[in-house]
């Protein structure tokens, strides 16, 4: 039982961090290489990995997507999707997608005078499911080994739901303290009387059997 126990609190602390993990925004110093759109098929099983804007996103069975292509300050190629989240989750209320690939039209250089820029965008590049990370913003920097600081956003919220599980935490504490507790010993000390009771009741019978053999 107790391992069945620790495999669950396993599993919903690998579910929580991959879905913060794919959420919560982050940065990559990148060169723009190109911008183009393309029609995605949106597979049932691939859906989640594309965003949702408006009711008629669900019905849909394929879209054009405008993508983002891109060199990391490291070298590696990274492609971004730039698509709007409207009210949907993850909340970011982009509506601003026709903007952004302006911008990142007019930010395309080569390598012999590139210019860095920094991109804000959310989820994951897996070429085996086909997802890409979605552009949130762009914005030029001095160079690729420009610091971009801490991310305050992403340690606020990390920060506010860790206070979030610690509060349903102690107030689970304190109920089960105050209730199960209780409730689990009082129980065991029923068993416990009512197995004294039981032995107490075979030692008189044994008691009996005696006078009669004797």
């Amino acid at each position: 039982m107790r391992y069945i126990g620790w495999t669950l609190m396993i599993v919903f602390w690998v579910s929580v961090g991959g879905f913060l993990h794919y959420t919560l925004p982050d940065r990559d110093i990148v060169r723009v290489v190109n911008t183009y759109e393309e029609r995605q098929d949106l597979n049932d099983w691939t859906r989640i990995f594309w965003s949702r804007p408006d009711g008629q996103s669900d019905q849909l069975a394929a879209r054009d997507v405008q993508f983002i292509q891109t060199v990391r300050s490291d070298g590696d190629l990274m492609v971004y999707r730039n698509e709007d989240t409207g009210w949907s989750w993850p909340p970011y209320f982009k509506f601003d997608t026709a903007n952004l690939y302006t911008e990142a039209n007019d930010a395309v250089s080569d390598r012999a005078a590139p210019e860095w820029f920094v991109i804000r965008h959310y989820g994951w590049r897996s070429e085996l499911l086909s997802s890409f990370p979605n552009a949130i913003s762009i914005k030029p920097i001095a160079g690729p080994d420009t610091p971009m600081g801490l991310p305050w956003l992403n340690i606020i919220i990390l920060t506010l739901i860790a206070a979030f599980f610690y509060t349903i935490w102690v107030r689970w504490r304190r109920f089960r303290q105050a209730r199960i507790d209780p409730a689990l010993e009082e129980i065991q000390d029923n068993w416990e009387s009512a197995g004294d009771a039981v032995q107490e009741r075979r030692g008189r019978f044994r008691r009996w059997l005696a006078t009669w053999r004797s």
